[in-house]
């Protein structure tokens, strides 16, 4: 498969916004997505406040196809499902995110991307999945002690990313 991760990286943009650093989320001091945290191990060095502010799209991509998309084997995915999978890995972690979809298919959930799981998701319908999907992280999501605070933006993205998922598959 042609990679989408170009594609899928500026659909994720529309939802990782610029600099924030909210009391109440874990992540703490973020930008484009990534967290301090991140962006330190991936520089080796412990990232300031204005450092964290300069973060651009262009400076994180690396972060997020290594970590993330490479991680998904979102080049190996379906159309859709890819960025799908992608978002959620993300927000809230890759082992969230595998197991989700594990779910999703009816397997046993170990949050391990191997070759059975990735099997069963070419096999799947991708529509029908991302769906099933959306839904399971929708209420993974709603289970968080934090859903009061970040729930209408939480859900939100979960919305738009299932209808941009689907229509990705549709039309990928």
């Amino acid at each position: 498969m042609i990679s989408t991760f170009e594609y899928a990286m500026r659909l994720l943009m529309r939802h990782e916004g610029g600099f924030v650093n909210h009391p109440s989320d874990p992540g703490g001091m973020t930008c484009c997505g990534v967290t301090k945290a991140v962006w330190d191990a991936h520089t080796g060095k412990s990232a300031t406040e204005a450092d964290m502010r300069a973060l651009t799209p262009q400076a994180v991509q690396p972060i997020y196809k290594a970590r993330y998309w490479d991680t998904i084997h979102g080049d190996d995915l379906p159309h859709g499902i890819d960025y799908c999978l992608f978002d959620c890995a993300v927000k809230s972690g890759l082992g969230r995110a595998v197991t989700l979809a594990q779910f999703a298919l009816h397997q046993t959930a170990d949050g391990s991307l191997g070759p059975k799981t990735l099997a069963a998701i070419q096999e799947a319908d991708p529509v029908e999945f991302i769906e099933d999907y959306s839904q399971r992280r929708l209420d993974f999501l709603k289970s968080l002690p934090t859903w009061p605070t970040f729930g209408k933006g939480w859900g939100k993205r979960v919305s738009e990313v299932e209808l941009e998922s689907k229509e990705f598959s549709r039309n990928g």
